[in-house]
C-alpha cells in the first residue's frame, strides 16, 4: 500500500485522479475567497481534469473551473 507522506500542491496531481484538499496556502485574503467561492477548501475532493501551459482545468463538487497555475500552487492536496 502507497502512503503519500509530503504534501504536494495540485500543481503536481495526476490527471484524473481524485485527491483531498488538505489547505489553502496563501496570505492573499481574495485569493482565498475565490477558491472558497468555487468549493476550495479543506476536506473537499478535487479532481485535475485537464494541464495546459499556465491553466489547469478542475472538477469540484460536480462543476469545472479552470484556474491558473498560481492559483493551483495555494491548493495542497
Amino acid at each position: 500500500m502507497f502512503m503519500e507522506s509530503d504534501s504536494m500542491t495540485l500543481n503536481e496531481a495526476e490527471l484524473e485522479k481524485e485527491y483531498i484538499i488538505k489547505e489553502i496556502v496563501t496570505d492573499d485574503e481574495d485569493m482565498r475567497s475565490f477558491l472558497f467561492s468555487l468549493g476550495c477548501y479543506s476536506g473537499e475532493p478535487v479532481t485535475v481534469v485537464t494541464r495546459k501551459k499556465r491553466n489547469l482545468v478542475l472538477s469540484i463538487k460536480d462543476a469545472r473551473y479552470n484556474i491558473d497555475i498560481e492559483l493551483a500552487k495555494a491548493i495542497t492536496i
